[in-house]
């Protein structure tokens, strides 16, 4: 079937080259690769999907929902590394940290900026493994005005009340003042923060990426107006992000049970990883959503590189069809998805859900 949702699209995804990621202090080749949204785009547009380019957002929306010194820091980070020699000595020629200011550093002395760029790199961020190269802030900042253009779409005369975000970097990692997971700025949550602004009403993002959109959460942690749920692999079974993404963590004062998230066992497939979406889906609406976010990863299927859930192409043309049918204003955000031999298959299926549905 055709697909009748708009693809709002960037060639400036391709900017962002990592290189690799250093993974437990070993260099390996990573799996977050431009050739993502170029299989997507190409499958997409075989289906007849519409292709829409993004449109350059002004920076004080970006401010809603990240902090300026993160924004600086991502904006300058690889300019500032190549000034301080360090792609000759030692020769690291992306942003890679080594030391991070952990509270137990700090011992509660006031946070300082430090002079050398190797030890600036870990102000913001919290891993090793998402780096910093030459093009990577023009690649999350057009992620951005894209996740933004899909949210105005979905709110405004796009024929089935939705469109989808094909982007890169993902961003659920990305956190208020901090990134990591692949992660730099977070484009479903400024897409949800977009869609509150034009609906003036309740906004929900369902997460259905293998790994739990711990940045989502914690932006919208003590919101009661933005609830946020996530079914995603169980960190207490060892995976990412492993400290949070479990079900004790409903949010925070005035956010209390606005967010909900339903981890799963290693090994789950569609059956499961179904009811949970349908579930977050009632929950939403029950919440008194009237617009939605879809941070759409494709790593929960069976034999993704990143997961151990095991989710079909007929789940997600199922969970497409579940969320679709809630008929809500609703933008897609391109999050996970690493199995390049059937990554794009993946995300067709789940918009042919969605369609099927509206």
């Amino acid at each position: 079937m055709d697909i009748e949702i708009p693809v709002v699209w960037t060639q400036l995804s391709d900017r962002h080259r990592p290189g690799g990621e250093i993974y437990v202090g070993v260099h390996t080749p990573g799996s977050e690769v431009r050739e993502r949204t170029r299989l997507i785009r190409d499958e997409l547009e075989r289906a007849g999907a519409k292709l829409v380019g993004a449109e350059s957002q002004p920076p004080a929306l970006l401010e809603q929902i990240h902090d300026p010194g993160l924004l600086d820091h991502l904006e300058r980070g690889w300019r500032d590394w190549q000034a301080s020699g360090l792609p000759d000595d030692p020769g690291q020629p992306r942003v890679t940290p080594y030391l991070f200011p952990h509270p137990e550093l700090l011992a509660g002395e006031p946070l300082g900026v430090p002079s050398a760029a190797a030890a600036r790199a870990g102000r913001f961020a919290y891993d090793t493994m998402t780096v910093i190269g030459e093009g990577t802030w023009e690649a999350a900042r057009a992620g951005v005005d894209a996740a933004i253009v899909a949210a105005e779409l979905a709110f405004g005369d796009s024929p089935r009340g939705a469109a989808y975000a094909c982007v890169r970097p993902p961003g659920h990692h990305a956190t208020r003042g901090g990134f990591g997971g692949s992660c730099y700025l977070n484009n479903s949550a400024l897409a949800a923060a977009r869609l509150r602004e034009m609906t003036d009403a309740r906004v929900a993002v369902i997460d259905v990426d293998a790994h739990h959109g711990n940045g989502t959460q914690a932006i919208f942690r003590a919101d009661p107006e933005v609830l946020t749920g996530s079914v995603h692999v169980d960190p207490g079974a060892g995976w990412f992000p492993h400290y949070v993404g479990f079900a004790r963590e409903t949010g925070h004062g005035p956010g209390e049970g606005a967010n909900r998230n339903l981890p799963l066992a290693p090994g789950t497939g569609d059956g499961r990883w179904l009811d949970a979406v349908g579930t977050l889906a009632d929950w939403a609406v029950d919440g008194g959503a009237r617009a939605l976010v879809v941070a759409l990863g494709v790593d929960a299927a069976a034999g993704d590189p990143e997961s151990p859930l095991e989710v079909s192409s007929d789940g997600y043309r199922a969970a497409g069809e579940r969320l679709g049918a809630l008929g809500l204003p609703t933008a897609i955000v391109q999050e996970g998805g690493y199995d390049l031999s059937r990554l794009a298959t993946l995300v067709r299926s789940f918009l042919e859900g969605f369609s099927s549905a509206r």
